[in-house]
């Protein structure tokens, strides 16, 4: 592959938008990326993708960690180097891909905002439960709280999922994956009491609008932050927030990590581990708040 930079990445860019169909924004991420790493190797001594080495790659990902760019930033860096150069190796004909072994740091991985258990209850006194959407409100939030619902799982679950009898709900989350969930008495309750008393009739979404339709998740996530800072809590709101809280209260109480991510409909547990650092990481802060040699 001896053709320039430029050409090596114009034809891969062409690729990208007809074959495999890659959205505008995802294109211009590709082009970023790509264009500082050519620019990298043209100024040091790389004119071609085709000259580039292993030990050339590796020292590029140290020059990005260098110019302060996250660990996450540089993955992303490297994927996207990665992705064209086995392009290259089986439309261009390179000899090899140096892009094989070369390692980025392990970007580190953010803890999940979440309110402690006395935000939750101060949260849950804010809805006016007088008022048929106050009521509403409160049955939302005491059931997103309760399940550890996706946001959009919680304005879109139907009413036929809901099984009072047993007391659980048939949920279907990403990918068609349907799972149970235990919703528990209080949640329960409010929910029942907002059917009978508050509740539109028609339609088929648990949670109705005013008008009788399903309510919408950017709608949620106002009424939610509303409630939150009529509480006093401050700091990050979002229902994700609240359904972090779910699955960290579950933890700290003592809930298996399996029975947990059952219920979030994590594919990988190590998805819901998270969890359990941020349990720890409360621990340490109540160790060194209350022991006296903290």
């Amino acid at each position: 592959m001896t053709e320039s930079w430029a050409a090596a990445l114009d034809g891969y860019f062409a690729w990208l938008k007809v074959e495999r169909a890659v959205s505008a924004n995802t294109l211009l991420a590709y082009r970023a990326d790509l264009a500082r790493l050519a620019e990298w190797m043209e100024d040091n001594g790389r004119p071609a993708p085709g000259g580039v080495e292993h030990v050339d790659l590796a020292a590029y990902i140290v020059h990005l960690s260098r110019e302060g760019l996250s660990g996450r930033s540089i993955q992303r860096h490297r994927s996207a180097f990665r992705q064209f150069f086995r392009h290259a190796l089986v439309e261009d004909g390179i000899a090899r891909d140096p892009s094989t072994l070369v390692e980025a740091p392990r970007a580190r991985r953010r803890l999940p905002a979440v309110f402690s258990e006395r935000q939750v209850e101060a949260l849950l006194e804010e809805p006016r439960v007088s008022d048929p959407l106050g009521l509403r409100d409160r049955a939302m939030i005491e059931l997103m709280y309760a399940t550890g619902l996706r946001v959009s799982e919680l304005v879109k679950l139907p009413a036929s999922a809901v099984h009072l009898e047993g007391g659980f709900l048939r949920v279907q989350g990403k990918g068609g994956k349907e799972r149970l969930i235990p919703c528990g008495e209080v949640a329960t309750e409010w929910l029942v009491r907002y059917w009978a008393e508050a509740r539109p009739r028609g339609g088929s979404a648990a949670f109705l609008s005013r008008q009788g339709r399903a309510m919408t998740r950017q709608n949620f996530w106002v009424r939610l932050t509303r409630y939150a800072r009529q509480a006093g809590i401050r700091g990050k709101v979002s229902p994700h927030v609240l359904r972090h809280s779910f699955a960290t209260h579950l933890l700290n109480h003592g809930a298996d990590l399996r029975a947990v991510q059952a219920m979030l409909g994590h594919a990988d547990i190590g998805t819901t581990e998270i969890y359990t650092h941020v349990s720890r990481e409360r621990l340490k802060r109540v160790h060194a708040e209350f022991h006296p040699r903290g």
